[in-house]
């Protein structure tokens, strides 16, 4: 039964999702389960069926999973979306778990038009993030904005579906029936694109080596070494070979494609959110030049940085790219900019939480639980009082950035789900100080 409730939880209907999840609460008020302690480890960056998640995590389902395995604080992160918000908050309060919700998605940074940023391929294209938003209904003046998002993606995923259509007649999908299909909230990406693609052929050919063949002829290579019909690296292999560069229904993009970086970064700070620049790995010439980009990405609003430890080191082996990591974190904590961590769970193989007991992230991870406390406590006390990290308050009473992350670090600490309500009566008491807020905290 709590199998099966926990397969529920990625229903796409919300009111079975909540019906699973108040029936899980009562076995374990029951004692049928038992929940650890909270620990140590953290993932603030993980995309969820509204967007792609790769084992179809629903956002209750992501908290759920968190609370089991005793995280101490964790985010969702879906892709030109907040559709995730609401919902996580509340299965995150229900079960006591820190939680808060952002997106992601491309910006074009015309400073590095010339430069690859972290989009391989694309200069001047940028991954970006905005995290502790406080509510998924955004201010009225930024609804036009965000669903700029997600109908430009969209437009991009129709328009990139008829152009791989042509090269993989007569296996074609119609985008409502077949792709749509798979995320509850329209929203698909890529990813979606690959799996209904072979799906959509297992229908056509079968079982049978005409299937086989067919990938054959269309991608180059065997794929009966990929994982048929659906493995990882088969559709790693149709997303690498037809919509990203180089792919047949690749398109470059310019700078008209994506909004800028600071427009982006206006829309995150109007809508009580952190702008968050995103960093891949240190290997391209844009991220070669990280103090130049971000003093770019600084200027126009960003407080803090992402990293994706996991693609960042390989264990026992001191290379490169475990340097550049250690750098950047270096760099962000001399600019004193939070440091948001996670594994994004949206392509097969990625980890629930990252391996902090690791040689190489273990002296990191003191960085990472503080950035992820700062978010939490922004993103509460944002949304209760209106006195969060980026908000006049904040920078009325912390003149620089290490006070104001080290007061919202305490607060995050201090902060527990089920007690968040008592910030109420602070709503919007721009004269009370730092540490009445924190006593408040703690009552």
């Amino acid at each position: 039964m709590i199998e099966q409730l926990e397969q529920q939880l990625d229903s796409f209907d919300p009111a079975a999702r909540k019906q699973a999840l108040q029936s899980l609460l009562k076995r374990v008020e029951a004692g049928a389960i038992k929940l650890p302690e909270t620990g140590r480890f953290v993932n603030l960056h993980c995309h969820t069926f509204f967007s792609y998640n790769t084992y179809g995590y629903s956002p209750t389902k992501f908290a759920w999973l968190a609370r089991k395995a005793g995280l101490a604080v964790v985010g969702t992160t879906d892709f030109d979306v907040l559709d995730a918000l609401d919902e996580f908050r509340e299965a995150s309060r229900l079960l006591g778990l820190k939680g808060c919700s952002g997106l992601e998605t491309r910006v074009y940074v015309p400073e590095f038009s010339t430069r690859v940023i972290n989009s391989p391929g694309e200069p001047g294209i940028s991954y970006h993030m905005g995290v502790g938003f406080p509510r998924a209904k955004v201010p009225l003046s930024q609804r036009k904005f965000l669903r700029g998002l997600k109908q430009t993606a969209q437009q991009r995923n129709r328009d990139l579906m008829q152009r791989v259509n042509q090269h993989l007649s007569p296996v074609e999908l119609d985008y409502e029936r077949d792709v749509l299909v798979l995320t509850p909230a329209g929203n698909a990406t890529e990813r979606h694109m690959c799996l209904a693609y072979a799906r959509k052929a297992r229908e056509r050919f079968g079982d049978t080596d005409e299937l086989a063949e067919f990938w054959l002829q269309k991608l180059g290579t065997d794929a009966r070494k990929l994982g048929l019909p659906e493995g990882r690296d088969l559709l790693n292999t149709i997303r690498a070979k037809t919509m990203k560069r180089g792919g047949v229904g690749y398109v470059q993009p310019d700078s008209g494609s994506f909004p800028l970086m600071a427009d982006t970064n206006r829309f995150i700070l109007a809508a009580g959110g952190m702008p968050v620049h995103t960093w891949l790995d240190g290997s391209s010439a844009g991220e070669q030049a990280i103090e130049e980009l971000l003093d770019v990405a600084m200027s126009t609003g960003a407080v803090a940085i992402n990293v994706i430890p996991d693609r960042n080191y390989t264990p026992g082996a001191q290379d490169q790219k475990v340097k550049n990591l250690y750098q950047v974190i270096e760099v962000a904590r001399k600019r004193h900019l939070v440091v948001v961590e996670g594994t994004e769970m949206n392509s097969p193989g990625q980890k629930f939480v990252d391996d902090f007991n690791t040689e190489e992230l273990a002296p990191l991870l003191p960085v990472f639980l503080k950035g992820a406390h700062i978010v939490y406590g922004h993103a509460v006390l944002q949304y209760q009082c209106g006195l969060g990290y980026t908000s006049a308050w904040a920078d009325t009473h912390f003149k620089t950035a290490e006070r104001k992350n080290a007061f919202f670090e305490e607060a995050g600490m201090a902060l527990h789900p089920q007690r968040e309500s008592n910030l109420d009566r602070l709503n919007n008491k721009v004269r009370v100080s730092p540490s009445d807020v924190l006593e408040m905290i703690r009552a």
